[in-house]
């Protein structure tokens, strides 16, 4: 938390010009198309305008979190009414849209998939490293993935206005229809003994990457097409996540231009 001039609480990285205040006023937002990150709104509250708000929130796949109204009141001291949206800081892509064009224009999809990574600082890394290499799309899931905030932009260094990131509501579908459409899924873990420099990255592919604490989820770890690591000569046994994602995207662009 940050503590602003008049002494009060409110998200580190946000400003009060990053959320929209009452239940209609939200309402009307995500009505009129705005990008809209997630919509938090008070447990106790469970009237008829919030059945309604819930009802579009779900129709129009905007996360909702149902939080005390303490947490609500740390963001403004306006009469919020028990809702608050916090509106997003980019413009998501269609990850459909992303790899059509791709084979439009007769390009092999590369495409990063981030399973759960939470910490912005390692994201905005990761998305300057994916942009600057010429990555396709960073694909994340609607929960449990880092705000994407002014913070992961600064981060990122501006990377993310321009990076196309997918967000989707699940991530091992997703992982699914990737294989449908022609790519290959490639794990980025210690969990193998084959050597990244032994895969193949120069056909469609899709690189997963998990989070630090966790690693790739099980489910999706039991789908992927391939599974390599990053050697290491030294005594530490692992990489921070974004430097990992930087070699292994790196791997993919040198064998692609070989």
């Amino acid at each position: 938390m940050e503590k602003r001039k008049d002494g009060f609480l409110i998200e580190k990285g946000a400003t009060e010009k990053d959320f929209i205040f009452g239940t209609r006023a939200v309402m009307e937002s995500i009505h009129a198309g705005k990008d809209i990150d997630k919509v938090l709104v008070q447990k106790e509250l469970n009237n008829d305008l919030i059945k309604e708000l819930l009802t579009l929130c779900k129709a129009e796949k905007i996360p909702v979190v149902r939080v005390p109204d303490a947490k609500l009141n740390r963001i403004t001291r306006k009469n919020h009414q028990g809702v608050v949206a916090q509106m997003s800081a980019i413009i998501y892509a269609s990850l459909d849209n992303v790899i059509d064009n791709c084979f439009a224009v007769g390009k092999s999809p590369l495409i990063l998939v981030l399973d759960h990574i939470t910490d912005v600082r390692n994201f905005g890394a990761i998305a300057r490293t994916a942009e600057c290499a010429g990555v396709d799309a960073i694909v994340i899931p609607e929960k449990g993935s880092a705000q994407i905030n002014s913070d992961a932009i600064k981060t990122s260094s501006g990377a993310l206005n321009f990076l196309p990131v997918a967000r989707v509501k699940n991530l091992f579908y997703t992982c699914r229809d990737l294989q449908k459409m022609g790519l290959t899924l490639i794990a980025i873990t210690e969990k193998t003994e084959k050597v990244m420099y032994e895969a193949d990255f120069s056909s469609p592919v899709a690189l997963i990457m998990g989070s630090e604490e966790d690693g790739i989820s099980q489910e999706i770890f039991g789908i992927v097409d391939d599974k390599v690591k990053i050697p290491m000569a030294g005594n530490i046994e692992s990489l921070n996540v974004s430097v990992s994602a930087g070699v292994a995207i790196y791997e993919a662009i040198r064998q692609r231009k070989k």
